[in-house]
């Protein structure tokens, strides 16, 4: 019982990073049709760019946001650059998942050539360990938990209360008449890409600090974080918070009892099933299309 106590709590905090991307990926889906396959390259960006801050004197907290308003604005420009000259229409769902598949690759090769390819050591943004139910968790990983909880309720009060937070729900759901009724979508679009990968910043900030920096590092988290997506639906906000915690427990649990080998095995297992099972997710919706 006690091991799968202290599970279940560094599962949860192992998973806040899952569902800090799983959130940015529903985000962006949610406001522009777009899978963002590149989302966990662009934090991982913003992250290099912190750590040449830090190593020039910029204080770490300075740096964290730094990384924040470096994703967003790396997110703006290929929204505006990339995604948003395809148009509009459920045809164009598959080319824009390609061009973001192709700029996580450009990232990745541009930050190997610019900072190299060996991992570096990151500092912690709340460096120093506490005890939690006999389970030692980093101050770092419950920081990040803390972060992922702000994150999400602010999402949900943003989309929920604020009037442009709900003309970009009002857009996600028919573009073509969020336009006629005068709504800027070209805006809309934007402020979804800086907050999705501003909140991708976040995570790789803080998973940076748990081992080491390097371009490859989002390949883990980001799979993780579409398999807590598919859990929890590509459509619910919340749902993609809870499958992303989700899926952290699920990760230790299956390492602890069955083998750490078979992890992500595990994990895709877990994508399939619930596809066929529900393949709107379990909190999501199946979105029908006028013809």
């Amino acid at each position: 019982m006690g091991d799968i106590i202290s599970l279940i709590i560094s599962g949860i905090a192992n998973g806040s990073a899952y569902a800090l991307l799983a959130l940015g990926i529903v985000i962006i889906f949610r406001s522009t049709d777009t899978v963002n396959f590149a989302i966990g390259d662009t934090g991982t960006l913003a992250t290099f760019a912190a750590l040449s801050a830090i190593a020039a004197g910029v204080p770490i907290a300075a740096a964290f946001f730094l990384a924040i308003a470096v994703a967003g604005v790396v997110g703006i420009a290929a929204e505006r650059l990339l995604i948003r000259p395809l148009g509009h229409g459920q045809h164009l769902l598959f080319v824009a998942l390609v061009i973001t598949i192709g700029l996580g690759l450009v990232m990745q090769a541009g930050m190997g050539a610019f900072w190299g390819n060996t991992p570096k050591p990151f500092p912690p943004l709340v460096p120093g360990w506490i005890q939690v139910a006999g389970v030692a968790i980093s101050l770092n990983k419950i920081a990040a938990t803390v972060f992922a909880l702000i994150a999400m309720g602010f999402v949900a009060w943003f989309f929920g209360y604020m009037p442009f937070g709900i003309a970009m729900r009002a857009s996600a759901e028919d573009p073509l008449a969020a336009r006629m009724l005068g709504l800027n979508t070209g805006r809309i679009a934007s402020i979804a890409w800086f907050l999705g990968c501003g909140l991708a910043a976040i995570a790789m900030f803080f998973l940076a600090a748990e081992s080491s920096l390097n371009p490859h590092i989002a390949h883990s988290p980001l799979f993780r974080a579409f398999a807590g997506v598919f859990l929890g639906g590509l459509t619910s906000m919340p749902g993609a918070v809870i499958g992303g915690f989700a899926i952290g427990v699920l990760d230790n649990i299956a390492g602890h009892y069955i083998s750490a080998n078979y992890r992500d095995t595990i994990v895709f297992t877990v994508i399939v099933v619930v596809l066929f099972v529900r393949p709107a997710g379990f909190l999501g919706s199946i979105r029908k299309e006028r013809v």
